[in-house]
């Protein structure tokens, strides 16, 4: 049988700078996350609502010349509205018209759905944004409604380009049948799966790394790992690196599963967004395994970009201080010692003419310094490495046969994109604490992650290896009523 074909993908698109996609995972919040509230202003509202002629749905219109800056704008305060918070808030679709316009949009196309609803004026493009997940944001209330269509034109081709869940994988059995069968696996991991080493996540509420970073007086937590902040002010990256630094040469139940899959011939490739490093620990091999976010396995310096391995800097990183550039110091002690030798041959240096004098001998006061170290992680603001679009399109594109995404919320891309490039006949399933309301997986198995990738391996027969998995463990599974394929996994302590 012939693949389905995937989206047609621009590879430059996986090689943009690494970005948050924002969603809305928690209370609805009246105000857009980081928008300021006199933006509004610089917004071009139309005058009437009395021409929708220019509803144009294209790939080509939402990234137009005339149209980047408002785009940019509407993406930055986008907020994304789950099915079961709907009926939470006023004026929006309900479940089931949210699941009959989407149904509809993928029936008869893009153009035609434009026509049918806001052509024909049976629903408002505000209201509609919502059976598309996207939250309207405040700071267009009162507008006219055409102002709503950026919006909702970028809910209908996230809509139409989003992956469609495979209606023949529904059940654990089903999960388990597709490990034991595939032969290309692509496994997609996150933080969720070292926080049972002690290693905090990013986003968790309370426990995650980005709720305890309120007293350095950021605007957001996120730029703790803005690469522009980091050139202006390493110390703010310093004083927190040490929470994020990987301890011991430990791993997690859920490294010894993707390891597993590795010794059994399944493993095509181990995407991480962990910058621990925690998979060479496990025995990840190198040609195995791609670190989009690079880790902490080397550091390099800002300004001679002289490179050593990671844990040279270690003890400075859990003291909290600066590691400095060892290649920079021993080349400021040459520089000085050639400037003295000089300064000795010439006698008594001469008094400067001016304090406005550029000439060379100016040199002579400059005190250079050293540059920091900074980890080969990739911050945000930065391109991700090439190996990655790479890998992902050269190599694993047309050869994956299942994907698991472990561990993560999938919200920064471009690895947040990585489901909807590959081809939509590849079954994707998730194991995580939490779901994840943009991606539709064919079967979300939510609990602790070392919990479910245990209990998998249990019903497949395999002997997974690991001193933290508690002999004769376990596990009640339990579902809800509207969800067909989504479980949840609790350790049972025998």
């Amino acid at each position: 049988m012939d693949p389905v074909p995937a989206p047609a993908v621009d590879e430059l698109r996986l090689k943009a700078s690494v970005v948050e996609v924002t969603a809305n995972d928690g209370p609805i919040s009246t105000t857009p996350q980081g928008h300021r509230p006199d933006v509004a202003g610089g917004v071009s509202q139309p005058d009437s609502d009395t021409e929708d002629s220019d509803f144009d749905t294209s790939e080509d219109s939402e990234s137009s010349g005339n149209n980047w800056e408002t785009k940019s704008l509407y993406e930055d305060s986008l907020q994304f509205i789950r099915d079961d918070q709907l009926h939470d808030v006023p004026g929006t679709c309900t479940l089931a018209e949210a699941v009959a316009f989407r149904k509809r949009l993928h029936a008869i196309g893009k153009a035609a759905f434009a026509e049918e609803t806001i052509g024909q004026g049976t629903i408002t493009a505000k209201k509609l944004c919502t059976a598309f997940g996207i939250m309207p944001p405040s700071f267009l209330e009162g507008a006219p409604d055409r102002a709503y269509h950026p919006l909702l034109v970028m809910g209908i081709n996230r809509e139409y380009s989003r992956r469609i869940k495979l209606p023949n994988y529904n059940t654990i059995d089903d999960a388990v049948e597709l490990l034991k069968k595939a032969t290309n696996i692509i496994v997609l991991t996150g933080a969720g799966i070292s926080t049972s080493l002690g290693i905090p996540d990013f986003r968790s509420k309370d426990t995650g790394l980005y709720s305890k970073l309120e007293y350095l007086g950021l605007t957001d937590p996120q730029e703790v790992f803005d690469i522009n902040l980091f050139r202006e002010d390493p110390k703010i990256f310093y004083s927190i690196a040490k929470d994020i630094l990987p301890t011991e040469k430990k791993f997690s139940p859920t490294h010894a599963f993707i390891r597993l899959l590795q010794d059994k011939g399944k493993l095509l490739t181990n995407f991480t967004q962990n910058i621990d490093n925690l998979e060479a620990n496990a025995g990840i091999l190198p040609e195995n395994l791609i670190q989009c976010h690079g880790s902490f396995a080397t550091a390099s310096c800002v300004k001679c970009k002289f490179q050593v391995p990671g844990e040279q800097i270690f003890d400075s990183v859990r003291k909290g201080e600066l590691p400095e550039c060892t290649a920079c110091k021993e080349r400021i002690r040459n520089q000085l010692c050639g400037m003295k030798r000089k300064r000795n041959s010439n006698g008594a240096h001469r008094k400067r003419q001016n304090f406005g004098d550029s000439s060379e001998d100016d040199n002579d006061y400059d005190i250079p310094s050293p540059g920091v170290m900074k980890p080969d992680i990739t911050f945000f603001g930065e391109d991700l490495p090439d190996a990655f679009s790479q890998r992902l399109i050269g190599h694993d594109r047309e050869r994956a046969d299942l994907v698991i995404v472990i561990g993560t919320s999938l919200k920064v891309a471009p690895v947040a994109e990585v489901p909807g490039i590959l081809p939509r006949n590849v079954p994707q399933i998730l194991i995580s604490r939490d779901p994840v309301s943009h991606i539709d997986f064919d079967i979300d198995m939510l609990g602790e992650c070392d919990v479910v990738v245990s209990e998998l391996c249990r019903r497949a027969g395999w002997d997974l290896q690991h001193e933290m998995i508690l002999k004769d463990q376990k596990v009640d599974i339990t579902s809800k009523e509207g969800y067909v394929s989504r479980f949840w996994f609790t350790a049972v302590n025998p």
